[in-house]
């Protein structure tokens, strides 16, 4: 047929398809409706922050007001270390931009392995395992260790990747009551003797920033025969004496008592990635059988490069790691002494965790102080435990004293605007 013929006799358009019986989007029908319903009232969507410049670790201009940072997870302040960025820049003129490859085949470049090797030294580990990031290295980790016939036994309040890495996998899951060591003990006191028991745990819970009873829970695992591991995401760089965890500052070593150390780059380190660090003889294989590491594209080199550079400053970082806890401790005593109900007694962590009654209160107070200068995550369930709503604060080592002051400022004023506190 002819362009004219065409033109002049088109063929007939065909009838839209009939919309399916059941629409596979209506089962987030409630989310949409509660999401919209809140941003009726004229709040901010709290989860669609975008930030158009970053000066610093601790400041950042969003919808074009200059903002102190106390939401990031930048605990040690090394997204602008001058030598990080220098590395990267490095291997970003050496080696291009990507690896357009897996590490099982053409993904391993030299920065992969000196990352690796960094994390050998920094946890005195035998073994260290790259992943493209944190939520992979649990994913790929904990679904390759644990199979069928096996039993993972795992905090109730657990991160949503231990969750996932256990759903990949075909070991058994049971729960216990978050950092109970008693429940621990009786449930796997329930388990076959004979079976292969892996324990998972966290040094910091994220939501509250509370710290688990490592120590006793290791001893309860090793009375169980059951391995341990450890995901110290949240405190990497500075608990402990080389900065290495809470299972550090618990007097617990890797391979005596904790068999597994999952940690991540995107917090501490300042970059992206996750990693495995291990002291088992057979840890290698992992390479072989685990499959979030096989069959995915190996991290840039310009971030692995930041990664190793960082993780080997951390091992010196001293003076960064006092002045974290002290601006952890100084922002948690002036908020309780405020009023606000935090979620620890004291400052057990970088994270400081203010607990309020509702999610509209939550969203209201968040916006609030967004619009005063200050951004802090909003969370709320599934992310937090049933029925909990937050603002989190994460402290950074290059927060300043007087923007410490600045953020104690801020939360008085929107405190008492919203009437969390008197």
């Amino acid at each position: 047929m002819t362009e004219a013929a065409a033109t002049a006799h088109p063929l007939p358009a065909e009838a839209p398809a009939a919309p399916p019986e059941r629409d596979l989007f209506s089962k987030f029908d409630g989310l949409i409706a509660e999401r919209e319903a809140l941003l009726a009232t004229g709040v901010r969507d709290p989860f669609a922050i975008v930030m158009d410049e970053v000066h610093s670790p601790t400041e950042a201009v969003i919808r074009g007001k200059p903002t102190i940072l106390a939401g990031t997870y930048n605990y040690m302040g090394m997204t602008f270390d001058a030598d990080v960025i220098a590395a990267g820049k490095a291997a970003l003129d050496a080696f291009g931009s990507g690896t357009n490859g897996s590490r099982m085949l053409n993904g391993t470049f030299r920065d992969h392995i000196a990352a690796e090797d960094a994390l050998r030294a920094f946890y005195a580990a035998d073994h260290a395992m790259v992943f493209s990031t944190g939520y992979q290295a649990n994913l790929g980790i904990i679904s390759t260790i644990a199979g069928k016939g096996d039993y993972i036994i795992l905090d109730a309040d657990s991160h949503a990747s231990i969750y996932d890495g256990c759903a990949l996998g075909n070991a058994e899951v049971v729960r216990f009551r978050h950092n109970s060591v008693e429940d621990l003990d009786k449930r796997l006191g329930r388990l076959p003797k004979e079976a292969g028991k892996l324990v998972v745990l966290e040094g910091v819970y994220s939501m509250l920033g509370d710290l688990a009873p490592l120590d006793e829970m290791v001893a309860v695992a090793r009375k169980h025969g059951a391995m341990t591991l450890s995901d110290e995401a949240h405190s990497m760089g500075f608990f402990g004496t080389h900065g290495r965890g809470v299972y550090e500052a618990q007097g617990l070593e890797l391979g005596r008592d904790i068999d597994f150390v999952i940690g991540t780059f995107s917090k501490s380190v300042g970059t992206v990635g996750g990693f495995c660090v291990s002291n088992h003889p057979k840890f290698e294989v992992m390479r072989l059988a685990c499959r979030p590491y096989i069959f995915t594209a190996s991290l840039p080199p310009s971030v692995v490069a930041t990664a190793a550079t960082s993780i080997t400053k951390l091992m010196t970082a001293t003076d960064k790691r006092d002045r974290l806890w002290r601006n952890a401790r100084t922002l948690h005593a002036n908020l309780r002494e405020l009023g606000f109900k935090l979620g620890t007694e004291q400052a057990d962590s970088a994270i400081i965790a203010v607990i309020l009654t509702d999610q509209q209160q939550a969203v209201v107070m968040w916006q609030a102080l967004l619009e005063a200068g200050l951004y802090v995550n909003m969370a709320r369930p599934p992310a937090t435990p049933a029925g909990t709503f937050l603002l989190r604060c994460s402290l950074c080592a290059e927060h300043r004293p007087e923007q410490i002051e600045a953020i104690t400022a801020m939360f008085a004023e929107a405190g008492r605007a919203v009437g969390v506190i008197g």
